[in-house]
């Protein structure tokens, strides 16, 4: 059973172009499977049925997980019974007789435009990593990029002149996404200035650099987040939620949804039609608040 992991693992990266990251996350829910199958008896995933993966599933409940957790490692298993059946190992795919856990409609969180214009307000433009944080909080909201892409931008994916950024996303797709004039100033100023003090002569093929001159990592601007939406009163903030914002924002003011689509690089315009669902239940939120009888 190891042997067809090895494989797929292989296909994930090789053929998928997929981050070590996402192939890490398939691979711990796969092992958690294996090992039991493996408490079960079973030697080959052709010899695993409907039954085990049902029983599976109830074992997770029983773990205390949640739907959207069980969901996630029932899709796991589900790519790879099919890529299992695509190689010829199995006759017949047992997880497609399976449906997914109903899930909870979990709204992403999203800022409103005052709330993000005093984060964006937060950063001190007189220090290195102040101009720095305002260009890096600056260029998230004007590109709603992943955050795996913000820190991993380039000096090659940025180009001033034409205002547009040209991130690596999921898959290793490039994509073009345009700034706005305020982002583009402050990335100017950071350059000028503050990145030139972090680097202390150093060289970086990144456009975000950390204190000791190296690469800026997800964790850190996670830090750097919570540490200016608390500063701002706005509580705690995922890394994801400024580019909800900007989606939201854009959709609000009348952008067309395969716009928003292109810009934050979604595969499926289904991922981006969650931003519809948002903007109406922030409608209803301001119409109950600011009605002279809500």
């Amino acid at each position: 059973m190891d042997a067809e992991l090895n494989q797929y693992y292989q296909h994930l990266t090789a053929e998928r172009g997929l981050a070590a990251l996402t192939v890490s996350a398939y691979a711990g829910d796969l092992q958690d499977f294996w090992q039991f199958a493996e408490a079960r008896g079973l030697a080959a995933w052709a010899a695993v049925s409907l039954n085990d993966l049902q029983d599976y599933l109830a074992a997770l409940e029983g773990r205390g997980l949640s739907a959207r957790s069980r969901a996630r490692k029932l899709s796991a298993l589900r790519q790879f019974f099919r890529f299992l059946q695509r190689e010829e190992k199995l006759k017949a795919n047992p997880v497609e007789l399976l449906d997914s856990p109903r899930l909870p409609r979990r709204l992403p969180k999203v800022l409103g435009e005052d709330e993000v214009a005093a984060l964006l307000n937060g950063p001190d433009p007189a220090t290195p990593l102040g101009q720095r944080d305002a260009a890096l909080l600056e260029l998230l909201y004007a590109t709603g990029l992943r955050v795996s892409e913000l820190v991993g931008l380039t000096l090659k994916q940025l180009d001033l002149r034409r205002g547009v950024v040209r991130p690596l996303g999921k898959g290793s797709k490039e994509r073009v996404v345009p700034m706005v004039a305020q982002a583009t100033e402050k990335i100017e100023s950071y350059l000028a200035q503050g990145r030139t003090q972090l680097l202390k002569g150093r060289q970086s093929p990144y456009l975000f650099v950390n204190v000791r001159g190296g690469k800026l990592s997800r964790q850190g601007f996670w830090k750097i987040l919570k540490l200016y939406a608390l500063k701002q009163g706005l509580g705690s903030l995922s890394p994801h939620t400024l580019r909800h914002s900007m989606a939201t924002h854009l959709l609000s003011r009348g952008a067309n949804l395969r716009v928003i689509q292109l810009l934050l690089g979604h595969a499926d315009i289904s991922t981006t039609q969650v931003y519809t669902h948002v903007a109406r239940e922030r409608l209803k939120q301001l119409h109950h608040l600011h009605h002279p009888r809500g």
